[in-house]
């Protein structure tokens, strides 16, 4: 049994939205009680109660219509709210009315650079953004796309596209123009709004040459617009004016005059609000469609009642715009919170530069990927020595599993009294299947719970459901943040087999993981007297990545917890290579600076993974490279691996952050040999 690291006080939990949530409920609803359990599984057989309720609960901007649902039992097929009425931007706005000098946005980069937006100067920009859009002929149901880095030109963009009801895209800078192109190209922007330049570890980047690559292959634009984000920079470097065409318009040309009325559209419950893509690492990206409703009912319950996000709230996450969890973030504006955005190197100008904005911007939830607390832990940072993080009091993981000993850095080295939430979803839902819950300890390894309203179970290969034991994920009934389908995906086809041809009706994620159950247990009596009943939730990779050695399936993540233990790795990739009608365990390993792989190390790692997993985990071979490939949202790819050690081609190599890396995985002689 996994090891309890934390609990919620009782003030705790009795000041936290959830329990507030629950008493709403019993006041308006069917429901009566105080533990998650109960209220998770009265949100799941209840669940067009549970929904109309986050509606009401959260107030939402817009008029919810007199059915909840048409098709309930359809999926994919069930309409969420068929009559409502609402504007995405409108709610995510809607507290520039209540506290309009509040700030909305504070903006920090690796350079420097600090702006903060209150949400009446963040309402104005918008007003004057949506109109020159609307004076372009852009309208309901067209595409604006975003070529941007994480600041508040994106989330000003985005919510001008929103107003008009467009559709909003985007990609960060540091893409390669065939990974924007392959993109774009499918959704037919009208408009692109495209940086001069970025910051990324000390380094000025200028972006002119591709943001004229891209326009100039996008036919359907009818305009560009140039922020100046280097221009605007008091260091001025790199400023290279003379690249930016004269048939572009600059930013601040549109912000002259007398602000404008800012009208939203009414938009229905199920119209787009977002394209989002897929990795794309093997194969042209996906374009993901997301709801107006689904989206916003998705990231009130997810912000305000799993991470406790309120009007006095400081949120943070480190992401980029070619990441869901910028989107995610940015839904903090309509709980009122303000939210910090970063661009750059998280390790840059110092190591310690995001726990830093800790202090600097008393921020209280922070969140970034389980790569960046490893390596934190790999460079031996110990912010509790450093800093006094004083304001934070929750902690946020996705992009791959946190491993168990990332969970005790994390207490040990971080802070011992937070909230650490592990978070399990994807860009395919733009939101969490499992993650944290402000009312529940933290067990060692485990996210907290599964997502209220969501139907999560863990299936075997004849779709039967696991009580114990490694299976598939799967979502057994339909929720409002399901996509409408793929762009260009007239009859759903695409749709259809990417979550519905392995279980007839029911999502299959691509996720491989368990449910781990904790039975109520007495506590301490000076905090809460009882612990309660707990479902939390491990996951061990991606499905499709899962190896199969003689048939016994192993998640890659069960490997990388052992053998990142070591010291002298600093991070790892375990791929299955087909060899004489089986499969084996190939692991390759990126060493600290200075470390070569030798005969005593390897014996370490083998030793290490026998000992705390199986023989069947030990890798056949394992192999020093001095780079492993990721997306750019900081994933690694083991399907693209897998694939270059097949003598497959990989297509899409654009979707990489560091493409050239798959060149250390070709025609290896150690994997010829048994």
């Amino acid at each position: 049994m996994n090891t309890c690291l934390w609990e919620p006080s009782s003030s705790r939990k009795d000041n936290s939205q959830m329990y507030a949530f629950m008493a709403f409920l019993e006041q308006h609803q069917s429901f009566s009680g105080k533990d998650y359990q109960t209220l998770h599984q009265w949100s799941v057989d209840n669940k067009e109660l549970f929904w109309q309720a986050v509606w009401q609960f959260f107030k939402v901007n817009g008029s919810a219509g007199d059915r909840n649902i048409e098709n309930a039992s359809a999926m994919p097929g069930a309409r969420w709210l068929p009559e409502a009425k609402l504007n995405f931007a409108e709610n995510l706005l809607s507290f520039s009315q209540q506290n309009a000098d509040k700030a909305a946005i504070v903006e920090r980069g690796e350079h420097g650079r600090r702006e903060v937006i209150s949400y009446r100067q963040l309402h104005e920009q918008v007003a004057y953004l949506s109109q020159y859009l609307k004076a372009l002929g852009v309208q309901k149901g067209d595409c604006v796309a975003g070529f941007l880095p994480n600041s508040q030109y994106s989330i000003i963009a985005m919510l001008a596209t929103a107003s008009l009801g467009a559709i909003w895209s985007s990609c960060s800078p540091d893409f390669g123009f065939q990974g924007v192109q392959d993109r774009f190209s499918q959704i037919k922007p009208k408009v692109l709004l495209a940086c001069d330049g970025y910051y990324y570890a000390g380094k000025c980047i200028n972006s002119m040459e591709r943001v004229n690559q891209i326009s100039q292959s996008l036919d359907s634009l009818v305009a560009t617009i140039i922020v100046p984000y280097l221009n605007n920079d008091s260091n001025k470097a790199d400023r290279q004016t003379d690249s930016i065409k004269s048939s572009y318009t600059l930013w601040e040309t549109l912000f002259e005059g007398e602000a404008p009325k800012l009208v939203f559209e009414a938009m229905r419950f199920d119209d787009p609000l977002y394209v989002m893509y897929s990795s794309g690492t093997t194969g042209k990206p996906k374009c993901i469609i997301h709801t107006v409703g689904g989206t916003l009912l998705q990231h009130l319950k997810e912000l305000a009642l799993h991470t406790d996000v309120t009007s006095n709230s400081n949120l943070f996450y480190y992401t980029t715009c070619g990441w869901m969890m910028w989107n995610w973030l940015v839904s903090g504006l309509a709980l009122g919170a303000t939210i910090i955005v970063f661009d750059g190197s998280p390790f840059h100008p110092t190591q310690t530069v995001l726990f830093d904005l800790i202090d600097e911007e008393n921020i209280d939830i922070f969140g970034a990927s389980a790569k960046y607390y490893s390596a934190c832990e790999k460079y031996d940072l110990k912010p509790k020595q450093s800093h006094k993080l004083d304001s934070l009091n929750t902690l946020l993981s996705t992009g791959s599993p946190l491993s168990h000993e990332s969970f005790a850095y994390l207490y040990q080295d971080v802070k011992q009294d937070i909230c650490v939430s592990s978070i399990s979803g994807g860009t395919d839902i733009i939101s969490c299947f499992a993650l944290g819950c402000p009312i529940l300890p933290v067990y060692q390894g485990e996210l907290q719970c599964l997502g209220l309203g969501m139907d999560v179970q863990f299936w075997d290969d004849n779709g039967q459901a696991l009580n114990e034991g490694k299976g598939e994920l799967v979502c057994k009934s339909s929720f409002p943040s399901m996509p409408s389908g793929f762009w260009n995906d007239v009859d759903n086809t695409k749709y259809q087999q990417a979550y519905f041809d392995r279980f007839d009706n029911v999502w299959a994620h691509g996720d491989y993981g368990e449910i781990i159950t904790h039975v109520a247990v007495e506590s301490d009596p000076k905090k809460n007297g009882v612990r309660p009943q707990q479902k939390g939730v491990i996951i061990h990779g991606r499905s499709d990545a899962v190896l199969n050695p003689g048939g016994v399936r192993i998640g890659t993540a069960e490997i990388y917890r052992q053998v990142e233990k070591i010291d002298a790795v600093f991070e790892t990739i375990a791929i299955g290579q087909q060899w004489e009608d089986d499969v084996r365990v190939i692991l390759f390993v990126r060493l600290q600076d200075g470390i070569k792989l030798d005969d005593i190390l390897v014996t370490a790692i083998k030793q290490i993974i026998r000992l705390n997993t199986t023989p069947r985990h030990v890798p056949r071979k394992i192999i020093q490279v001095a780079d492993i490939p990721r997306t750019l949202s900081g994933k690694i790819v083991e399907l693209a691996v897998r694939k270059i050690v097949h003598g497959e081609e990989v297509t899409n190599k654009d979707a990489l952050a560091n493409p050239d890396a798959l060149d250390l995985f070709k025609d290896l002689p150690d994997l010829q040999e048994n």
